[in-house]
């Protein structure tokens, strides 16, 4: 029985029992709960009731399912209209929200709001310890002999981190200040001046040599909510103080509830946006609890384990400090990870469950970004309802998948998921979560260039990635009569005016289908993966998940590719993971997940502990691969040669198991074929084997009671390949293969050889295979590939060019071109309309039309039969009997992106802000019908 209500239908986490005729109804036609949400900025809070009606039934028709409620600042560069804005949690605020949860239930639609305004979490009401602090080193390089003053505006000048949003109210203080040689070799070398400063400086004498003097300096309050909206301004809460994070939730759902009663069930989830604390790292007991964790004290180490940051917290500096010994260096390598491990499990323990804990009080899911700097990447998304990565549009999407350069840019190069949603997903795999939202298609480099084609493309990459529910970044609030093209606070213009907007729901349907399908089944990983974490902590200090600086190493997002472009699956693991996992009969199991195979990627570090458990697992049956490096040593400095004593006697021991204790060199390129050989060579069984893989072509496996689901995509725009896939036979077994097409709905026969399915996957294609009990209805038959005897449609076409001004213009053109080559029409934007007549003596056997290139989303009519919308892949149509003998009218419908046009508009701030900003600078993009265009 297939449930009914709105908020159980989007909180699938469990293994549906449905019958194989009731998931495929499901998958054909997903009710509301399924569909994808928007973040729904409401910018400036600038709102009243009768726009916030119109755009909830706007988003309704255009195939959206929910809205994540996000108040946040007014975008500049804007007209306001004189609209004045409504303070955040004042009651005018909280009773229109009331009148959005109500406008919503009637729609059937589900809403989430943001516990807060902007991000992170903050506001003006907050005061002392309840604001983020950071504490931070300044280094002053001088050379003795020297006499000389340094005053501590200078430092604190120096010191003033470079974050994006610096609040006003930020205060200084030095805590310590120190005279250092250069190099330093000891912790005995360095002189402690701090009770010298007098009047705001201090008197420096040096000797002959290389000296530094060393500032600790915390700064309060050092930075304000980013883009906050009026009533949620002013500094970023002290997210590692649990007593200001509780007052802080509290007052949220007190000041609302209080006026309107309980939010639950009228709100599914409260959200968490971004962690982006830009380096906060200290709050009043952070060295008390340092201490009592980590069993020394940190405090006189503390300047020379931290970097100069910059914004988001990167360091933007690695020869800033002096230079520092060898020996020395290790020691502060291993204090370094204890820093930011401590500072995670406090971030851990004091928001992140304080955060779920409320939610739970008010009955209503948790739903976060729980990542950033210095957060568990895997275990920070383990406690929350709704774990959530990210999704971008970016140019390069769809163009490659690339190897190059891959140390300066890890987490894109041709991929929209980043690298932290394999993270995300494997969490919620191994707490058996099946509802995994992403911040969907955020896009501040290709705004106005908005293809549902590209968005297939990223979106294929989220799903790959284990995502099963896409939140688009986002749907602006904006009156229906602001000033073209609206208000827009961040790009991605989801919006009526958007030439795509009439075609949006197809999109939405494709994801609403994938949705539905992937909420009732489990994710099937029998390979884990451990990166690094602790040994990149300790070197480089904790990164900006999801955009690091450096990732360590830098190939590490290609191995779990590699290993789902060769037909096997994984999930990430982690040390934490490991120590509550069991090992028997060859394999590590933690829950409900099972895995024969780990692969440490350059692990050089790891806890006693953990190398006990690695033992257990080898002996048990199970296989490691070590990537470049056996664990050597442990992580931490605390007792740390005994420590490391344990670790190396545990490895010793499982290398006496030299066929499941493997050390594996990288290769120097082509991670794709260097896994397949380790498959081949140390008989990793994939469960699907590709005959020749493909990093344009990833797949993923699923598992419903009576079902095996597998998803393969084509990331490329424009490179079809063949996909040549043989399935193990426990997975064919006594089942029927069938294609479930998510763009239609429609499900499909495949009559498999020896296991085995051959199919070309055009460019941004993508294909669902099910292999369950149900033995009727239709054959798999589609447009087959362009053979000889087509026939080339060479005509005389009448274009009609329907601007989206409103301005319509005709032309004859003899010859199909790319718009954008057009000087009459390389800023058009709209629908064309290209139509011909065509003389046919015999059209019996003509059945197909391929229309070849074309750059936008079409619709072919022939002899006035609308045959349908292609916005994605092949534009290629089964047109069955329609040509007659004789004359025939052939029309195809091309819609455009708007960027071109946009570029054009040269007095319009906003279009020229997103297209010709030098940050932001926009090519020419193709538009329209190129074909060639072929009947057979």
């Amino acid at each position: 029985m297939l449930k009914t209500n709105a908020f159980s239908r989007s909180m699938v986490n469990s293994l549906a029992d449905y019958s194989a005729d009731d998931l495929y109804q499901l998958f054909k036609n997903p009710s509301i709960g399924y569909r994808p949400f928007v973040r729904w900025w409401w910018n400036g809070n600038k709102i009243e009731k009768t726009e916030l009606a119109r755009e909830l039934k706007l988003l309704k028709e255009a195939g959206i399912g929910g809205v994540e409620i996000n108040p946040i600042s007014f975008p500049s560069r804007t007209d306001d209209m004189d609209i004045p804005s409504v303070e955040w949690l004042s009651e005018e605020w909280i009773d229109l929200l009331k009148f959005t949860l109500d406008e919503a239930k009637k729609l059937d639609m589900t809403c989430d709001l943001l516990a807060g305004t902007g991000f992170p979490f903050g506001a003006g009401f907050l005061e002392g310890d309840e604001c983020a602090q950071v504490v931070v080193t300044v280094v002053r390089k001088l050379e003795g002999p020297l006499k000389t003053e340094i005053s501590l505006f200078d430092l604190f000048k120096e010191a003033d981190p470079a974050t994006l949003s610096p609040y006003s109210g930020r205060k200084m203080e030095i805590l310590e200040l120190n005279i250092v040689p250069d190099p330093l070799t000891s912790m005995e070398q360095v002189k402690n001046i701090t009770d010298q400063v007098i009047d705001e400086g201090v008197k420096i004498d040096l000797p002959k040599g290389n000296f530094a003097v060393y500032g600790l300096v915390k700064i309060h309050s050092f930075m304000r909510v980013i883009q906050g909206a009026p009533g949620g301004r002013g500094p970023v809460l002290n997210h590692y103080n649990e007593k200001a994070v509780k007052s802080y939730l509290n007052k949220i759902s007190g000041s609302i509830q209080n006026r309107i009663g309980p939010l639950a069930p009228a709100i599914r989830s409260f959200f968490v946006d971004s962690l982006e604390m830009e380096g906060a790292n200290w709050t009043s007991d952070m060295m008390a609890e340092f201490q009592k964790r980590r069993g020394y004290d940190l405090y006189p180490y503390l300047p020379f384990i931290l970097f100069k940051t910059g914004r988001m917290g990167n360091t933007i500096d690695l020869n800033y400090a002096v230079k520092i010994s060898p020996e020395m260096e290790k020691m502060l390598n291993r204090m370094r990870y204890d820093f930011e491990y401590t500072k995670a499990e406090l971030f851990r323990e004091r928001f992140s469950n304080s955060f779920s804990q409320w939610c739970n009080w008010n009955k209503i899911k948790s739903r976060a970004q729980a990542y950033g700097r210095g957060h568990f990447p895997l275990e920070g998304s383990f406690d929350m309802d709704i774990p959530e990565g990210e999704t971008w549009m970016k140019y390069g999407i769809g163009e490659e998948i690339s190897e190059r350069d891959f140390t300066k840019y890890p987490w894109h190069l041709g991929r929209g998921n980043t690298m932290i949603n394999k993270y995300v997903s494997s969490a919620a795999h191994l707490k058996d979560k099946k509802l995994i939202s992403s911040e969907e298609l955020t896009n501040t480099e290709m705004v106005f260039n908005e293809s549902l084609e590209l968005f297939k493309i990223a979106g294929d990459q989220s799903t790959i990635s284990g995502i099963t529910h896409p939140i688009f970044h986002g749907f602006n609030y904006s009156p229906k009569d602001a000033a073209f093209p609206g208000w827009i606070t961040y790009g991605g213009y989801f919006n009526e005016q958007n030439t795509m907007w009439p075609y949006f729901k197809h999109y939405n349907d494709y994801r609403a289908r994938q949705s539905a399908l992937l909420q009732q089944a489990t994710f099937f990983a029998d390979i884990a993966v451990m990166a690094h974490t602790g040994d990149m902590w300790g070197e480089f200090g904790a990164q900006m998940e999801p955009f690091p600086s450096r990732v360590t190493p830098p190939y590490q997002m290609l191995i779990w590719e590699s290993i789902h472009q060769n037909g096997n699956a994984c999930d990430y693991v982690s040390e934490q993971v490991i120590a509550g996992s069991d090992f028997k009969n060859g394999h590590m199991t933690y829950g409900t997940r099972k895995y024969h195979t780990l692969f440490l990627i350059e692990v050089k570090s790891i806890l006693p502990q953990t190398a006990k458990k690695l033992y257990d697992f080898v002996k048990a049956g199970g296989r490691i691969f070590c990537i470049e490096a056996y664990p050597e040593q442990s992580l931490g400095w605390f007792n740390h040669q005994q420590k490391d004593s344990e670790v190396k006697e545990w490895v010793a021991k499982m290398k006496k198991y030299a066929n499941q204790f493997i050390l594996l060199p990288k290769p120097a390129s082509n991670f794709k074929d260097w896994y397949k050989t380790v498959q081949e060579k140390y008989s990793v069984a994939p469960y699907v084997k590709i005959l020749k893989p493909n990093t344009f072509v990833t797949q993923v496996r699923y598992q419903t009671k009576d079902a095996e689901i597998f998803l393969f995509n084509n990331a490329s725009a424009h490179t079809p390949i063949d996909l040549d896939a043989t399935f193990l036979p426990e997975i064919t077994e006594k089942k029927q293969a069938w294609i479930w097409d998510a763009a239609t709905g429609e499900q499909f026969k495949l009559d498999l050889k020896d296991r085995n399915i051959k199919i070309k996957l055009y460019p941004a294609d993508s294909r669902i295979i099910v292999f369950n009990k149900d033995r009727e209805g239709k054959n798999w038959d589609p447009v087959p590939e362009i053979t000889q005897g087509t026939m080339p449609l060479s005509a005389v076409w009448e274009a009609t060019f329907m601007h989206m001004d409103g301005t319509v213009q005709t032309q004859k053109m003899t010859e199909l071109a790319d718009l954008k080559d057009l000087p009459d029409f390389s800023h058009f934007a709209g629908t064309v309309s290209y139509k011909t007549n065509l003389s046919l003596s015999n059209p019996v056997n003509l059945r197909y039309l391929d229309l070849g290139k074309i750059f936008g989303i079409a619709e072919l009519v022939v002899n006035g039969e609308n045959l349908g919308v292609k916005w994605y892949g092949r534009r290629a149509y089964a047109i069955g009997s329609l040509l007659k003998k004789g004359t025939n009218s052939i029309e195809v419908k091309v819609t455009t992106v708007m960027l071109n046009y946009m570029k054009s508009l040269t007095e319009n701030v906003t279009a020229q802000y997103w297209t010709n900003n030098i940050k932001k600078e926009q090519p020419l993009q193709s538009m329209g019908l190129v074909g060639p265009i072929n009947l057979f």
